[in-house]
């Protein structure tokens, strides 16, 4: 599926901030038709799938975090639920 104007932004959000090595934006919208939070014109509910040096050291609530207050404007605004899977490059 093709990204919309909001999952284009979190992506460009995340590939500037973290210059990742690996990731995915995916549009789970469809999935939660008629869900508390679910939007008519879809662009709510996100998967991000993101593998980074950043991450590096840090636990899974600190990735967590600073994948958070990276995209803080469109969680507040726009997307409803987002589910991270965040990871550092494996040596």
């Amino acid at each position: 599926m093709n990204l919309g104007l909001v999952g284009k932004t979190l992506e460009t959000k995340l590939q500037l901030a973290f210059s990742p090595v690996s990731l995915q934006v995916i549009d789970e919208s469809l999935q939660h038709v008629g869900h508390a939070g679910a939007r008519p014109d879809g662009e709510s509910h996100f998967r991000v799938k993101i593998v980074a040096a950043a991450f590096q050291g840090k636990s899974r609530v600190a990735q967590h975090r600073m994948i958070n207050h990276v995209l803080a404007a469109e969680l507040k605004e726009r997307v409803h639920a987002l589910a991270i899977e965040a990871a550092a490059p494996e040596d």
